[in-house]
């Protein structure tokens, strides 16, 4: 317990500033406070969501602060109170939090935590105080996460406990990426068998929708990107078709309804921009 006491000195990838390329730094990372645990980080994503940072698209976070949201690691110490997790066990960490205890996460039909950035602030931690310095000065969190730091403390929530043998450089991929898509054709589209399904944007969250259009046995799926050399992955992952917007003379949407006849039963826009949430509709 003696250890859980001590300032870890380790590397982190600091934004100091809006617009700012990343800054690889030394950061000083205080133990866990009670319901708070410190982990070390052994593998991270790297989503469009940290770029966003990067390029000051979010008007509530507070700068300079250590992005990175899509991590997996081990369990290095605990604070007071923390029951769901021991030093040594692995863990996956996630941005949107799961209390366990509020009415959003009590309701089978909801997972949008009462604690969510939505409501509260995640630069600082629940008490408001920061874990990270660097250069005398205090660095703030992203999303209680930052998993761009070498070791990190969130509070309790946030984290799960994970498989012992599960790798994790490829489990931090659930943290974000891959459930985003993949929950989003299962959970909020509900995709039905025999279905036809068209996916605008074919990155790791697009790949992943393909993946649960697939499973939840959809008939077609038709993957869209400008980008042709992502087309071999998509159809290793289960796209039927796929096609590229600059093959053709007329807005792609036309296209598609041409394929199908009427349309697609499920569209998914997974690129971010309105144009192609447009054409998606």
């Amino acid at each position: 317990h003696s250890l859980s006491l001590q300032v870890i000195r380790c590397r982190a990838a600091v934004a100091w500033a809006v617009g700012k390329p990343l800054s690889l730094e030394e950061v000083e990372v205080a133990p866990p406070k009670a319901r708070e645990v410190r982990v070390k980080i052994v593998a991270t994503g790297i989503c469009r969501t940290d770029d966003h940072v990067l390029e000051g698209s979010f008007l509530d976070i507070d700068f300079p602060v250590i992005p990175g949201h899509e991590g997996a690691g081990i369990v290095e110490s605990i604070g007071e109170g923390v029951t769901s997790v021991k030093p040594g066990d692995k863990v996956i960490l996630f941005g949107l939090p799961q209390c366990g205890e509020c009415c959003f996460c009590k309701n089978p039909d909801s997972n949008y935590c009462l604690m969510s950035h939505l409501s509260v602030s995640q630069c600082l931690l629940p008490d408001k105080t920061s874990r990270f310095t660097c250069r005398g000065k205090q660095i703030h969190h992203f999303l209680w996460i930052s998993t761009f730091a070498e070791y990190t403390v969130v509070p309790e929530f946030t984290l799960a406990k994970i498989d012992a043998a599960a790798p994790l450089d490829k489990v931090c991929l659930l943290a974000c990426g891959f459930s985003t898509g993949y929950g989003a054709a299962i959970n909020t589209a509900k995709v039905k068998p025999g279905s036809t399904c068209a996916v605008f944007g074919l990155g790791g969250v697009g790949l992943s929708v393909v993946m649960g259009c697939k499973a939840a046995g959809a008939s077609r799926i038709i993957a869209v990107d400008v980008n042709k050399e992502k087309f071999a992955r998509a159809k290793e992952l289960g796209a039927t078709e796929c096609i590229s917007p600059g093959d053709f003379q007329k807005p792609v949407q036309e296209v598609l309804t041409e394929m199908t006849g009427y349309g697609v039963d499920y569209s998914f826009e997974v690129i971010g921009t309105a144009d192609t949430m447009v054409r998606g509709l």
